[in-house]
């Protein structure tokens, strides 16, 4: 059920998953909340704990679907020595034996599945209509940290790098699945 009025300014298939995107408002807001919080001072941590934990687990999860064997998975927070800019803190961490080329990627960028936690809990609670209730707030309270956690870290992102030969061919590859009629019509001439 779309919100009222919606398709008034909006193409429909925008306004589908508009009061979806209204559920996770506050819990948007929390994170941003938690965020600034946890910069201020480490106690914060604790309310991102979940996130960091889900964080770690997809890289973990991952890691052992391709084969990049994780060896150890932390979630207790460190400060870690940045050069030249003082410290920092590292919230958890995974380390594998068998990170390669081919499973660096799927590993390293794993945390992006985090994010369909909220979108499914959000799916969940207004796939009929919404009204809020108490559990809606308890929800927010969880799903914070969800959408804190969700984006790889730099360290991750170097990681996947490794991978990159691949992503011109997956590229190509959906661009071949997608445009198969045309190519096959020019195949055919």
């Amino acid at each position: 059920m779309a919100l009222q009025g919606c398709v008034s300014w909006l193409p429909a298939a925008a306004c589908g998953g508009a009061e979806m995107l209204l559920y996770l408002v506050p819990s948007a807001a929390l994170a941003l909340l938690l965020w600034i919080g946890s910069g201020a001072h480490p106690f914060f941590f604790l309310f991102t704990t979940v996130g960091t934990l889900s964080h770690e687990l997809a890289h973990f999860s991952v890691g052992l679907l391709t084969n990049a064997e994780p060896v150890g998975l932390s979630v207790l927070p460190r400060r870690i020595k940045r050069p030249g800019k003082g410290h920092n803190w590292e919230l958890g961490s995974v380390t594998f034996a068998n990170l390669r080329w081919y499973n660096a990627a799927p590993a390293a960028l794993a945390p992006l599945l985090v994010l369909g936690i909220p979108v499914l809990v959000a799916w969940w609670r207004t796939r009929h209509g919404w009204v809020f209730e108490p559990l809606d707030l308890a929800l927010a309270l969880l799903l914070a940290p969800q959408l804190l956690s969700f984006w790889p870290s730099p360290v991750d992102w170097r990681l996947a790098a490794r991978s990159w030969p691949w992503i011109p061919v997956l590229l190509v590859a959906g661009l071949a699945m997608y445009f198969q009629a045309e190519l096959l019509e020019l195949v055919k001439g």
